[in-house]
């Protein structure tokens, strides 16, 4: 007997459900059984059909009942204590490698600090407009963001991004800026367009730790191009253009992750006469951009869209969970890239892109982004003085975004070993050795400012120091 009381301020929606969840899950009401039919339910409660089609739908979606066609629904609970298979053999304890961080760190628990992870904790996402955004997009007649996108993307955010482009020195049309799923899918479709299985790319040691299994999976050959404080090492590059002729260099030119550094504007210059003189395309991934100052110079501000192509999003200055990525490029490289996007996945959000076009246009998004700066400014300097408090020191004292590359002043300290250790503390370091393209050893350290708010993480460096 279901009973409800109107009394309540608890919807009668809801007091269905919960009467229901009760029953199946104390036992009552046990898997197999068939529930009332929906229209003698509402009779017997003297409510509506739709109210209890309402509470059977919710049911449907915890995984409590099913319903079968023709027939009814019935309970498919199984209680906590029903017997489990286990496997007969123990899992081994996970590999410690960059795909195992990556893993972890997108497998959130809130037990775990993420003192290694790549994105803003969550105080620094832009809620409260995304809050604004979703209501109002509810509200609108028009239902055209529910359809499937522009294989470009949302005209109303690319031209929004030309406008941003075009306050950092970046000019280019509308029909060269291509909107992705993140832009880690920009980063791929990038690399796609211009590479077969067997070719030669240049990266980044220490760069960006998610690209190296793509380029594996590519079956591309990665070749090193060792990361200074001031960009790229010319040199080395150089040597590595006329020996391998590589089809693309893949670089970050401002707050480089994971050393935080920027190309000076003398760097800056030498890659694109570089470019120009052995006919290369430089894939300028700019994700953290948004968190640097626009008069910071870029390969897309100096020199062009003729030999770059330029990848930014904002996961990191709105909030991942949007996916929303773009990336500017020249006619030679535009029809490719949405040929292999539209091949992959047809089109990218268009509700997402819609979002993030939203919050642009609403006029609080510069004062959000100059807050994060200035909040990061902070959060800095205190992380690096605890870092040296407890035996570390810099590559160098970053002028923006999230990152700090650091190593122990003892040189008999294993980074590796210590994040094997962090990670049965529940505590999630990223050693430099992850970073590194053949994952060759390497002393340093990858800190995420935002996460380091806690002093248990301060405390296991000064043991391990």
């Amino acid at each position: 007997m279901i009973t409800l009381n109107p009394a309540l301020s608890t919807p009668i929606v809801q007091q269905i459900f919960n009467e229901i969840q009760t029953k199946i899950t104390q036992g009552d009401w046990v898997p197999k059984s068939k529930l009332p039919s929906i229209r003698r339910l509402a009779q017997e409660l003297h409510v509506s059909f739709l109210t209890v089609s309402n509470a059977y739908n919710r049911l449907v979606a915890e995984g409590l009942i099913e319903a079968h066609k023709g027939s009814g629904f019935y309970v498919t609970y199984r209680d906590n204590n029903s017997p489990i298979v286990l496997p007969q053999q123990p899992l081994p304890y996970p590999s410690i490698d960059a795909l195992w961080m990556l893993q972890s760190a997108f497998e959130i628990n809130p037990h775990v600090i993420q003192a290694g992870s790549g994105w803003l904790n969550k105080d620094y996402l832009f809620s409260s407009s995304i809050k604004n955004a979703f209501s109002n997009l509810s509200r609108r007649q028009d239902t055209s963001i529910l359809e499937y996108g522009n294989p470009y993307g949302y005209k109303a955010l690319r031209e929004s991004i030309r406008h941003i482009l075009h306050q950092q020195n970046i000019d280019c049309d509308i029909s060269s800026i291509i909107l992705t799923h993140g832009a880690s899918q920009a980063l791929e479709l990038s690399i796609r367009s211009l590479t077969q299985p067997g070719d030669h790319v240049l990266v980044e040691d220490p760069g960006y730790c998610n690209l190296f299994p793509l380029l594996t999976t590519l079956h591309l050959s990665a070749h090193a191009v060792p990361r200074l404080k001031d960009g790229p090492d010319l040199e080395h590059l150089e040597k590595l253009i006329a020996t391998q002729n590589p089809k693309a260099f893949i670089i970050n030119t401002r707050l480089q992750n994971p050393t935080g550094t920027n190309c000076s504007r003398s760097t800056i210059q030498q890659l694109l006469r570089l470019a120009e003189r052995y006919n290369l395309t430089l894939i300028e991934d700019d994700i953290f951009g948004g968190l640097s100052d626009n008069t910071t110079p870029t390969l897309s501000s100096f020199g062009g869209l003729k030999h770059v192509i330029y990848i930014g999003s904002f996961s990191k200055t709105i909030a991942p969970g949007l996916r929303v990525g773009f990336m500017a490029c020249s006619p030679q490289h535009v029809q490719r890239i949405v040929h292999l996007k539209m091949s992959y996945n047809l089109t990218s959000s268009n509700i997402n892109e819609a979002i993030v076009q939203y919050i642009l246009s609403e006029g609080r998004y510069r004062l959000h982004i100059q807050k994060i700066k200035e909040k990061l400014s902070v959060v800095r300097e205190k992380t690096a003085q605890e870092l040296k408090k407890n035996g570390l020191e810099l590559f160098t004292y970053p002028a923006g975004g999230m990152f700090l590359w650091a190593k122990f002043s003892n040189k008999n300290i294993d980074p590796l070993e210590i994040t094997k250790t962090a990670s049965k503390k529940n505590i999630m370091l990223a050693p430099g050795c992850f970073f590194r393209p053949n994952q060759a050893n390497s002393p340093w350290m990858r800190f995420n400012i935002t996460q380091m708010n806690h002093a248990g993480v301060y405390h296991f460096l000064n043991t391990c120091s």
